[in-house]
């Protein structure tokens, strides 16, 4: 989808995913001491702005410039900074061996691009830093409770597996839960929630 329709679903006054974090996000960074955190297609702050009211210095990438605004409300809001860029993937310069984690929630990407966002998010991690992702698998495509409607924006265990080589599978689960993230993200929802450490 294009610039244009996040940044226009991005100026609604609602938050179009919510205010409160990523549950399966939420359960793995209460897990973690604080570290550097960067967060890639993160929308309006919701999961970057809670790693940053735990402690965390927290990097922030999106395309959407409405997004960023958002953002950089809520953080002020919950009285926390966030270093928020507006820049598209393709072109964004990844810090080499830099953070303790990385957080990829429901980040839908063209093929080719979603290969090169792994290979240099995982060269970005340090030693025992961590990658997190949740995402859409292929059955989503049957479900009304947001996500790409093209299945190759969609996720296999396969197709992740083979994304994060190199890294120590902590979690790798396919299942079925109930989404409740704003307007946007509501109902029936089949994903991929992965934890992976660089070793």
């Amino acid at each position: 989808m294009s610039k244009d329709f996040w940044n226009k679903r991005y100026l609604e006054e609602q938050f179009a995913y919510g205010i409160n974090p990523n549950e399966f996000y939420k359960s793995q960074i209460e897990k973690l001491n604080p570290g550097k955190a960067l967060f890639l297609g993160e929308g309006e702050g919701r999961n970057s702005v809670y790693a940053a009211t735990l402690g965390w210095q927290v990097d922030a990438v999106d395309f959407s410039t409405s997004a960023k605004e958002k953002a950089l409300k809520l953080a002020k809001e919950k009285n926390v900074a966030i270093n928020y860029t507006a820049a598209d993937l393709n072109k964004y310069q990844f810090k080499k061996e830099y953070y303790d984690l990385v957080v990829m929630i429901f980040l839908q990407l063209p093929k080719e691009l979603n290969k090169k966002v792994f290979t240099e998010s995982i060269l970005s991690l340090r030693s025992g830093g961590k990658l997190l992702v949740e995402t859409f698998n292929k059955k989503q495509i049957n479900n009304s409770s947001g996500g790409p409607k093209d299945p190759q924006l969609l996720f296999s265990e396969e197709e992740l597996k083979s994304l994060t080589l190199g890294l120590k599978v902590k979690i790798l689960e396919s299942k079925t839960i109930e989404l409740n993230e704003g307007m946007y993200h509501k109902g029936k929802a089949d994903v991929i929630s992965f934890l992976g450490e660089k070793v």
